[in-house]
C-alpha cells in the first residue's frame, strides 16, 4: 500500500504538528501520506490498512481525549489484531502514562506498535520530537 493514513486529534495544535512530521517521514521514504483529523478518517479505509498512525495528546488525568478520540480508539481496537500502528502525541504534565496505557491497549487488541513505543513531545514539539516523528513515518513506510 503506497498511501498511509496518519489520523490524529489535537486541541492546541501540538499533536497536529507531530502528525505533519510523521507524514513528512512517510513521504520522504517514498510513500504517500494522508494526514487527517479523526473526524475526516474513513473507518473502512483504516480497516483495510495494514499500517497506520494514530495521534492524540494527553488530556485530563493522562487519558485520551474522551469525546472523539476515545470512541475512535475503541472502534480501532475491534479490528487492530495484526495491524502495525504508530502512536504519537503531546502532553503538558505528568510523565507520559497516557501513552504507556494506549500502547498496552493496542497490544492487547493484537496490534504491533511501530518502533516499539509511541513518540511523545512535552508541549510544543521541539526539533528532537519532530525528528522522532519523521523517523516514525520512515519506519511505517518501510513496513
Amino acid at each position: 500500500m503506497d498511501k498511509m493514513i496518519v489520523a490524529f486529534w489535537t486541541q492546541t495544535g501540538n499533536t497536529g504538528i507531530m502528525a505533519e512530521a510523521v507524514g513528512k517521514g512517510i513521504s520522504g521514504a517514498g510513500k504517500e501520506a494522508e494526514v487527517l483529523e479523526i473526524s475526516s478518517v474513513s473507518m473502512d479505509d483504516l480497516k483495510k490498512a495494514p499500517v497506520f498512525a494514530l495521534g492524540c495528546p494527553a488530556m485530563g488525568d493522562e487519558v485520551l481525549e474522551e469525546g472523539e478520540m476515545e470512541p475512535f480508539v475503541m472502534e480501532v481496537e475491534s479490528f487492530a489484531a495484526g495491524k502495525k500502528i504508530a502512536l504519537f502525541g503531546s502532553y503538558g504534565w505528568g510523565d507520559g502514562q497516557w501513552m504507556r496505557d494506549w500502547e498496552e491497549r493496542m497490544k492487547k487488541a493484537g496490534a504491533v506498535i511501530v518502533g516499539g513505543e509511541g513518540v511523545t513531545a512535552h508541549e510544543t514539539p521541539d526539533d528532537d520530537a519532530l525528528e522522532a516523528c519523521m523517523e516514525l513515518g520512515r519506519q511505517m513506510a518501510e513496513l
